[in-house]
């Protein structure tokens, strides 16, 4: 890593980009103090330790708390994104042929996903001044039409520029636009998260010290064992050898070697978790907001952070969400035409259907198994909160996000790193 990260700056095309996205993400952390025209945020502090505010407020950095220009965060991005992948899969034949065009049909996707991002912000933004300033008067300075409407649109241009920001990241920058301006929000928020251990076991019972510490250590040793499980399943590869026949084309000979087919444990990353929790926090998000009237106080019961419909909800979408998107990424039938199309197979194994039905029971397998790692992984600090009584939102979601979110972003730079390396031996 250390070897990777000296590299990296001795490389200066690989240095530009790095500084580039630091620049980003500074831009990204100024947009998280400018507040939002006729807003009072100081009024937000009554919500005191309220779960979803609480997790809401983490994935945005704190801008939520700011009521500021990034309140929003990318939520009405994730949320646009989802929508948009699910009509891809023959809902729409339109958007079906798209996703099937490679990347000129990806260019018109992402187009409709700015566009969804755009509706759904502005309704969310609306939705979201109108519902805070009826649970918390005050918060919206002479409310009125023309107010809410300044405030919506300037919301809907917070998150329209910040899912612009990702995009620039994603193109100049490293890794994953929106992974990292996600990840530097979880990480700004790791502060808030080291006061609330020490205000929550060591100011208000000073007498306990050496019993905090040890709790301390504990729980600096749990995390150190999660950051190195979802790093070895992260890494974890199920290789399916391919061999490909010798075939004559004019007066060549080609195939003839071994290869294999790396399929990942956990191929859909941190997506899944990203998704289920967006899913989850809407109807929270929407009645409580609502509070008072008995469907949102149940509403809000059922759905509550540390509830347990809201932990089994949870376990559920993640386990559907990682074999979505690991077939979204990985097309068993395309695999098993390409292979048959360049004289391929598997050891054992037909080509065709044959091939295509293994490659998918060895999938379900391995996903199975990383779906299942990921929501023990988000759902046991949960647990943990519920036991101790600290509602660190930084938990098991947030840490699971910035270990693969730095995971991915170091493969790039290794992967990059390793280009340079071979452009090197074809220039000597």
């Amino acid at each position: 890593m250390f070897q990777t990260i000296a590299g990296m700056w001795k490389a200066r095309d690989l240095r530009n980009r790095v500084l580039f996205t630091l620049g980003i993400l500074a831009v990204f952390r100024i947009g998280s103090f400018i507040p939002v025209p006729s807003v009072n945020a100081t009024v937000l502090k009554q919500l005191g330790e309220n779960p979803v505010f609480g997790l809401l407020n983490t994935f945005s950095g704190g801008a939520l708390q700011n009521f500021s220009l990034f309140a929003m965060s990318i939520t009405p991005y994730i949320t646009a994104s989802i929508i948009v992948q699910l009509l891809s899969m023959d809902v729409i034949p339109r958007f079906a042929e798209w996703a099937k065009e490679g990347e000129h049909g990806r260019r018109r996707l992402a187009q409709v996903t700015r566009y969804l991002t755009v509706v759904l912000g502005l309704i969310q933004a609306v939705g979201l001044s109108i519902s805070f300033n009826r649970t918390l008067p005050g918060l919206i300075v002479n409310p009125g039409v023309e107010t809410y409407a300044v405030i919506a649109i300037t919301l809907t241009a917070g998150t329209a520029f910040l899912m612009w920001l990702g995009e620039q990241i994603t193109e100049k920058g490293i890794g994953n636009g929106i992974s990292i301006i996600i990840f530097a929000g979880i990480v700004a928020r790791l502060e808030g998260a080291v006061r609330t251990v020490y205000q929550s076991w060591f100011y208000q019972h000073p007498d306990q010290l050496f019993l905090n510490i040890v709790k301390v250590v504990l729980m600096l040793v749990g995390i150190v064992i999660v950051v190195m499980a979802v790093i070895f399943v992260q890494q974890g590869v199920r290789r399916i050898p391919v061999q490909y026949s010798k075939r004559v084309v004019g007066r060549r000979m080609y195939g003839g070697q071994t290869t294999h087919i790396p399929l990942r444990v956990n191929a859909a990353g941190v997506i899944p978790v990203i998704f289920a929790t967006s899913l989850l926090l809407f109807p929270a998000t929407i009645a409580q907001f609502f509070r008072g009237h008995w469907f949102a106080d149940w509403v809000m019961t059922i759905f509550s952070y540390q509830s347990t419909t809201y932990l089994v909800l949870e376990v559920l979408l993640i386990i559907g969400f990682t074999f979505f998107y690991t077939y979204v990424q990985i097309n068993p039938q395309q695999l098993a035409d390409q292979m048959r199309k360049y004289s391929g197979f598997i050891p054992g194994i037909r080509p065709g259907k044959a091939t295509e039905a293994f490659i998918i029971r060895v999938m379900n397998r391995i996903t199975l198994a990383g779906a299942l790692f990921l929501a023990a992984v988000t759902v046991l600090p949960i647990l943990f909160g519920n036991l101790t009584g600290l509602n660190l939102y930084f938990g098991g979601t947030g840490l699971l996000i910035v270990t693969g979110v730095a995971l991915e972003t170091m493969k790039q730079i290794e992967s990059q790193l390793l280009q340079r390396h071979y452009r090197g031996f074809i220039r000597s």
